[in-house]
């Protein structure tokens, strides 16, 4: 089969060549970014928060070891397109279904193999995240294409991902003479966390619009904000939701985008990162016992602690920029993390603040 030759282009000029794969598209879109995993790379693609994004693997073979349906994060895939240095020929797992290739045009997702991402990585971490185009179409018509990409900044991405109606997920837990229940709000949740609230209580996942009044009504022991896309503050209306569901004082625990709505909520800031962090290899300190955590991330927002000096304490630091990535809020049952603690993909070190969660749940009865 002949390679369909594909081009590359960034925002700041750089072009690259390579070969097409996945879906047949001449032009794909996206503000452009790096992970930095080893692998997870279906669960990469199936993350809702790479909406409005393309990825690029840092790792140069991607696909060895094909795609199997027990590891999509959600229904759709809402990434934008991928960058690999070398689609594999060969998929090697007893898990495998199917090629990756295949997975990516059933999935209509577009991708660029070939490409020399160490440079394009280079690129990016120098100049930082940046829109870009891709596709087999002719250099005129992705430089049109590229001039009207704006990237994730200033845009409400969540109302991509999120669910339209409310669902139920029974518990997986060992019988309770009252089991927990859990209300999740869904900015864009991973199927993974949802299992590992499953682990704990019965999980109740709504849109993200949800108003606070109708979740308390159904007077859940603990609220979950989850991860998402795009910039928090163009998530209207969930800052205002959060305070409210705050002054109720049940427990509530917040990761990623949740992470970044809460400090809003509570009256912070939040910046774009210059290229965030996507990956599952990065460290976390523990503040409070020094212990050392390797966490999975995909974010390109942070909170300012700064802003939210005497309101929060902050309980985790990125150990790469020093970045926040946890706090606890004063006087409320109320913590967050910037990171993913059901890690799908990546290390389980932090799967105990499901754990600490439940505690707080306990205590709030």
């Amino acid at each position: 089969m002949t390679p369909r030759i594909a081009h590359l282009l960034l925002a700041d000029g750089s072009v690259f060549e390579g070969e097409a794969v996945g879906a047949d598209m001449a032009v794909s879109s996206g503000e452009v970014v790096f992970h930095t995993g080893m692998s997870g790379y279906q669960e990469v693609l199936t993350d809702p928060s790479y909406a409005g994004q393309i990825v690029t693997f840092t790792t140069p073979h991607i696909g060895n070891y094909g795609v199997s349906r027990h590891d999509n994060q959600a229904k759709k895939s809402h990434a934008r397109g991928v960058i690999i240095r070398d689609l594999a020929r060969r998929r090697s797992n007893w898990r495998s279904e199917e090629p990756l290739e295949v997975f990516l045009r059933e999935r209509n997702m577009a991708g660029i193999a070939g490409v020399d991402t160490r440079r394009l990585t280079r690129i990016i971490r120098d100049s930082g995240a940046m829109p870009g185009v891709f596709g087999t179409a002719d250099e005129a018509v992705l430089r049109a294409a590229l001039a009207k990409e704006q990237g994730t900044a200033g845009k409400n991405l969540v109302t991509q991902v999120t669910t339209v109606s409310p669902y139920e997920v029974k518990s997986t837990a060992a019988k309770r003479s009252k089991p927990f229940f859990v209300i999740a709000y869904d900015f864009g949740i991973k199927s993974t966390l949802v299992r590992c609230l499953a682990e704990i209580a019965e999980v109740r996942v709504v849109p993200a619009s949800t108003p606070a009044s109708e979740v308390l009504a159904a007077k859940p022991d603990g609220i979950f904000l989850s991860n998402g896309p795009g910039d928090p503050e163009m998530v209207r209306g969930a800052p205002d939701a959060i305070r409210e569901m705050l002054e109720s004082h049940v427990p509530l625990f917040g990761i990623c985008l949740g992470h970044q709505l809460l400090g809003l909520a509570l009256g912070g800031r939040t910046f774009k990162l210059p290229f965030g962090h996507h990956g599952a290899n990065h460290p976390v300190r523990d503040v409070a016992t020094g212990k050392v955590e390797i966490t999975s991330q995909n974010h390109n927002f942070c909170v300012d602690p700064e802003s939210l000096a005497g309101t929060v304490e902050v309980s985790h630091v990125n150990l790469n920029d020093q970045t926040n990535e946890g706090m606890t809020v004063r006087g409320k049952r109320a913590f967050s993390v910037q990171y993913h603690p059901e890690a799908g993909p990546g290390p389980h070190d932090s799967r105990y603040l499901f754990a600490r969660f439940a505690t707080m749940m306990q205590e709030g009865r």
